[in-house]
């Protein structure tokens, strides 16, 4: 595979990582130097290896600067990355309120991912007013566009009634929407809502899907959740949680 990119080339996505997958060193100097051509996609892709570490030394300010080349130049992800470096002080002091003006440009442009983590934001009233309304609006419109986690998260506030009419059929089709979309917070809220049904063999199903893709975080508040229920079959699943979030902290520790 050639990885020489061209000046008027529109990279692809998926080629991106074929290449970052095949050979990351080589895709990573094919991708500094498309860069430096001023290849927009290239741009935006190397501050995100510079952010990782991938193929390249990992090295924060730099990618915060790449980030910021290709945001000025409309990469709405570049824009969505650089509000992410200042949300978690990657590359220089954690800054939320950059942040959400980051966000907020690609959001109103028609990000999802800007808007999903200009939601959390406003949810939260970090770096922004405290706005739960805006934040139900923006994460529904990502929803709306196919984002998996933001889906998840209308759903919570359907089922729960905050700042809207509780609606646990529609909660409960963003859910099962999410779940599918791959989301494991979304297959554990699926789940939840199965069980509740009586369906439990369905719903250790999406647990196990949960479980494979969760994360630390997910874990230490899911696996005491799955301890409480009634069903012996969830409390089995519960050890399960339970083992896999040892191994986590474990190897986070180390």
């Amino acid at each position: 595979m050639s990885f020489q990119l061209r000046r008027e080339e529109v990279l692809d996505g998926d080629r991106l990582k074929a290449m970052l997958d095949e050979s990351p060193a080589r895709a990573a100097q094919a991708i500094l130097v498309a860069a430096r051509e001023d290849v927009l996609e290239a741009q935006a892709l190397l501050g995100q290896i510079l952010l990782d570490g991938q193929g390249i030394a990992q090295d924060q300010p730099l990618a915060v600067r790449w980030f910021d080349i290709a945001a000025r130049r409309g990469h709405l992800m570049a824009r969505n990355m650089l509000g992410r470096c200042h949300e978690h002080g990657w590359g220089g002091v954690a800054d939320a309120t950059l942040a959400a003006g980051h966000y907020r440009i690609a959001a109103q442009a028609g990000l999802d991912w800007a808007m999903y983590n200009y939601a959390n934001l406003v949810a939260t009233g970090r770096g922004v007013v405290e706005d739960q309304a805006q934040a139900l609006g923006f994460y529904q419109q990502a929803a709306e566009l196919g984002h998996a986690k933001s889906m998840n998260l209308l759903g919570r506030y359907l089922e729960e009634g905050r700042v809207c009419s509780a609606d646990p059929v529609a909660a409960r089709d963003w859910y099962r929407r999410s779940a599918v979309g791959g989301d494991f917070r979304g297959q554990f809220s699926y789940a939840a809502v199965l069980a509740g049904e009586g369906n439990v063999d369905e719903a250790l199903v999406w647990l196990r899907k949960a479980l494979v893709a969760g994360n630390l975080n997910f874990l230490r508040v899911a696996a005491p959740a799955l301890a409480s229920a009634s069903d012996s079959r969830l409390h089995s699943m519960a050890n399960e949680y339970a083992r896999r979030l040892t191994e986590l902290e474990q190897a986070q520790a180390v």
